[in-house]
């Protein structure tokens, strides 16, 4: 079951980044209020499904901790890796809560594509006001 929560959800964020990358409906308008809501989905979705990859894997293993001196386990409930998985693509965490065993390899990825993601979208913004005045 673990497994197939894996294999969904990262076939998900998948989706999630090749519908960011490829989908051209921002060139309609110069500030592009098309371009901030697609990227507040993308975001959404990745978060939600690395909380399924976070809630998949804590059927194996402990997947967060409260410090790694302690390494007293959180409850591994939906709600407790949504909010882990928030906040590490929105600011890298908080420290209330830290990944072990093989959250930490996702939690690097999707700390990246955290920083990543706002890059690139102020890039197509960039790029689009730079093809506006090249006109």
């Amino acid at each position: 079951m673990a497994n197939v929560l894996i294999i969904i959800a990262v076939v998900f964020i998948i989706i999630n980044l090749y519908y960011f990358f490829t989908d051209k409906n921002y060139r309609k308008s110069y500030l592009s209020t098309i371009l901030l809501r697609k990227l507040f989905f993308v975001v959404f979705g990745l978060t939600f499904g690395f909380a399924l990859i976070y809630y998949a894997l804590s059927f194996n293993e402990t997947v967060v901790v409260q410090s790694l001196s302690s390494m007293t386990p959180i409850e591994p409930t939906f709600g407790n890796l949504l909010y882990f998985s928030g906040e590490t693509i929105l600011s890298v965490g908080y420290g209330d809560m830290v990944p072990v065993n093989s959250a930490r390899f996702f939690s690097l990825l999707q700390a990246s594509l955290g920083v990543l993601l706002p890059t690139a979208y102020f890039l197509k913004a960039l790029d689009k006001s730079s093809d506006k005045e090249d006109s």
